[in-house]
C-alpha cells in the first residue's frame, strides 16, 4: 500500500488555509478533518465511476473448496477464467486439452498467413469450436458473488489445485485518485465543505458570546448554509463529470 500521508497533509493543510488559519483560530482537531475526508471519499466512490476501475486478479483454486474471500475494494466479479478443459476430472494434465485463445503460434501459422490458406473466417470458425468445447467440458466456471462480505462461491466443487484469472471491478486505491488532478481537487472542495458544516454546527449552538464590549455574534448558521451549497454545487459536478468519469449520458425510452 502506497503512503498517502503527503497527500493527506496537503489536503488538510489546504482546508485549514481557507478557513483562515494563521489568522484566526480554527476550532478543529485532527479526528475532524480525518472525518471530512473519509466522507469525502465515500461520496465520490459512491457517486463518481471514476473511482472504479476495471481489472484482472489472480486466484489460487485449492482441491474441494468452494469459497474464498476477496478484497473489500473488489466491488464485482463478472467472469472467471481458467487455463484448461475438463481439469475437474483431475489435474490439467489429466482433464483434457488446453483451452487457449490467445494461441498465437496457430494463429499466425495456419490462421492468418499470407499464403491463401485459412484466414480470418476459419478463424473466427476455429474459436468458435473453442467455445462450445469450453462450455461442454468446464471451461466456464458458474459462480456467486456476495457484495457485502466479499465472498466468491463456486457452484461446482473443485478437483485439483488450479490458478484462474478473474474479471473484477474494483474501486480505485486512494493513492491513485490523489494523483488524479480531476479526482483530487473535488476531495479537497468537499472536504473543507464538510469542515464548513462542522465548524458552524458548532458555532451556532451559542449565537453570541458575552464579552465587555457587548458580545460577539458567531456565524456558525452562515457556515453551514455556505458548506450546503457548495457541497450540492460539488454533487453536480459529479453528475456532469468535472471530477473525472463520462458522466450519466443521455437515456432514451
Amino acid at each position: 500500500m502506497a503512503d498517502t500521508t503527503t497527500e493527506k497533509q496537503e489536503i488538510f493543510n489546504y482546508v485549514n488555509t481557507f478557513l483562515g488559519g494563521g489568522m484566526v483560530d480554527v476550532e478543529l482537531d485532527p479526528i475532524h478533518y480525518d472525518t471530512a475526508l473519509g466522507k469525502s471519499l465515500s461520496k465520490y466512490r459512491q457517486r463518481s465511476e471514476n473511482s472504479v476501475e476495471e481489472s484482472y486478479i489472480t486466484l489460487p483454486f485449492e482441491q474441494d473448496k468452494n469459497e474464498y474471500i476477496l478484497p473489500q475494494e473488489i466491488i464485482e466479479v463478472r467472469k472467471i477464467y481458467r487455463r484448461s478443459i475438463g481439469s475437474r476430472l483431475g489435474g490439467s494434465a489429466d482433464g483434457g486439452s488446453l483451452f487457449e485463445p490467445f494461441n498465437l503460434a496457430y494463429t499466425n501459422t495456419y490462421l492468418l498467413a499470407g499464403s491463401g490458406i485459412g484466414g480470418l473466417a476459419t478463424y473466427d470458425f476455429f474459436a468458435q469450436q473453442q467455445e462450445l468445447i469450453g462450455r461442454m467440458f468446464g471451461s466456464f466456471i458458474e459462480f456467486t458473488w456476495n457484495t457485502s462480505n466479499k465472498k466468491l462461491t463456486i457452484l461446482q466443487r473443485p478437483r485439483a489445485d488450479e490458478e484462474v484469472l478473474l474479471w473484477c471491478y474494483n474501486y480505485r486505491p486512494d493513492f491513485e485518485l490523489y494523483k488524479d488532478y480531476k479526482a483530487f481537487q473535488w476531495i479537497k472542495d468537499y472536504t473543507l465543505a464538510n469542515c464548513k458544516y462542522m465548524l458552524g454546527e458548532a458555532r451556532s449552538k451559542f449565537s453570541t458570546i458575552a464579552g465587555p464590549g457587548g458580545g460577539t455574534t458567531l456565524n456558525g448558521d452562515a457556515l453551514k448554509a455556505e458548506a450546503q451549497q457548495e457541497m450540492e454545487k460539488l454533487e453536480q459536478d459529479l453528475a456532469m463529470a468535472v471530477a473525472g468519469g463520462t458522466g450519466y449520458g443521455f437515456l432514451i425510452g
